[in-house]
């Protein structure tokens, strides 16, 4: 088997051998006529990566020749216009095809710098020749659809994620800068006097950082009759009042908790609280139950039971804050003694209006002359009550129950009736007459 003469071409300390037939082919040319062009060597350059396979080059040629080659609808006129195109081409550049094709641009990826020869056509065929992957987050400038030309720089700048918490508010942002003080910049996150949890100079990997930053702030403090204006970066409330040089003693506060974020601007004021415990014993009304009762008449109560307050013990807090007295706060509570209800007797019975011997009499005169008319009348000493001034011994013997002056004035008249029967009028010697 026969074999084509190769060209050898050097180039950067690199060596790429291709065929005769190859190189005459792709210009067009008869076998042959490619020796006729001087070779291109340049000496190695310490400086340029060097990429001495041209074979991703090659195949890429290839591909470009076979799609040529492929195409029907291009006009033959075309095809022999072509080679002779690319062989005055050949012959104003004054190297191969091989080398036309070669390019010197300048890659920095996340600040790392080199030189390098490629045969990309565009910014992301290089990247992706090199292995260099990026993200939504990362910045490739310029943008890999832009083409490439020899003595271009492309730059890779990879995203780092940060949890960063500002001022107590937390949030994940992306950034580009590769240290802490590149990121507040990038940011726009005001340092000057501000707490951060990292330096300034520590470095960001790619992995990302959790930051806190407490940008320093104008708080005024409030305190025994003061007012203090201070620059802080605390993280509480609390902190700012002892960097004000404030203590607080016993139960002393803050106008806003003690934990919470001080904002710019903020005024706290110092609450001076003193306090005391005082224990109250206090009543517990009782209820009254009422019950029906048909021996007694309509209208008629009788307390079967009296009732009796309960006790409540309660226990307060009295607090003076800055000298003002606050309202007792309840703390706890006890009952010491329930309370007792009352109960109450109701009469059902239908009240008689007539008792025979009594019924022509005027009994409205007697009540007016004894007590005025007024059926709860009570005599100054006590003993008599109701229209007719019974003493309740009398009124219990007549069958009445409790007080006279409790007892309905139907039922008052009925049993003076009774009274005037059994006695006459003797029992009320002033004004009986007026029967």
């Amino acid at each position: 088997m026969s074999h084509a003469p190769q060209y050898e071409t050097s180039y950067g300390g690199g060596t790429i051998h291709e065929p005769e037939v190859g190189l005459d082919a792709e210009f067009g040319l008869e076998p042959g006529a490619g020796e006729c062009f001087p070779r291109q060597s340049t000496g190695p350059d310490p400086t340029v990566v060097v990429r001495p396979d041209g074979g991703r080059a090659e195949a890429r040629r290839a591909a470009r020749r076979k799609k040529t080659k492929g195409s029907s609808e291009r006009p033959d006129s075309l095809r022999r216009l072509l080679p002779q195109a690319l062989v005055v081409a050949f012959l104003a550049g004054g190297t191969s095809a091989f080398v036309a094709d070669d390019k010197v641009v300048q890659l920095s990826v996340d600040g790392e710098t080199r030189t390098l020869h490629t045969f990309a056509d565009d910014v992301g065929e290089l990247l992706a020749d090199e292995g260099v992957d990026f993200g939504a987050h990362d910045i490739v400038a310029p943008t890999a659809g832009t083409a490439l030309a020899s003595g271009d720089e492309i730059a890779v700048r990879y995203g780092r994620p940060v949890k960063l918490t500002l001022d107590g508010q937390r949030r994940e942002v992306w950034t580009t800068a590769r240290t802490v003080d590149g990121a507040l910049r990038q940011l726009g996150v005001r340092a000057e006097g501000a707490y951060l949890s990292a330096s300034r100079s520590r470095r960001i990997e790619r992995g990302g950082l959790d930051l806190d930053v407490r940008t320093e702030r104008t708080v005024t403090i409030m305190a025994d009759g003061r007012e203090r204006t201070i620059r802080t970066n605390a993280a509480t409330v609390g902190e700012a009042v002892e960097e004000a040089g404030i203590s607080l003693h016993g139960q002393d506060t803050t106008s806003v908790p003690p934990d919470s974020f001080p904002r710019d601007g903020q005024t706290v004021t110092v609450m001076r609280i003193s306090g005391r415990k005082e224990v109250r014993d206090e009543p517990i009304p009782f209820d009254v139950r009422r019950t029906q009762d048909p021996t007694l008449f309509a209208g008629t109560e009788v307390v079967e039971r009296p009732g009796h307050q309960g006790t409540l013990r309660v226990t307060y807090a009295l607090r003076t804050v800055n000298g003002v007295k606050q309202r007792p706060r309840r703390l706890r509570s006890e009952v010491v003694r329930a309370p007792q209800a009352r109960i109450v007797k109701v009469g059902t019975k239908q009240t008689p209006n007539s008792v025979s011997g009594a019924d022509g009499l005027n009994w409205g005169s007697l009540a007016h002359c004894e007590s005025g008319g007024r059926p709860s009348a009570v005599d100054a000493s006590g003993t008599y009550g109701g229209l007719y001034q019974f003493d309740t011994r009398t009124w219990q013997a007549l069958g009445g129950s409790g007080r006279p002056q409790d007892a309905p004035p139907e039922e008052q008249t009925f049993r003076a009736k009774k009274l005037y029967v059994q006695r006459g009028a003797s029992p009320w010697p002033h004004c009986g007459g007026r029967l």
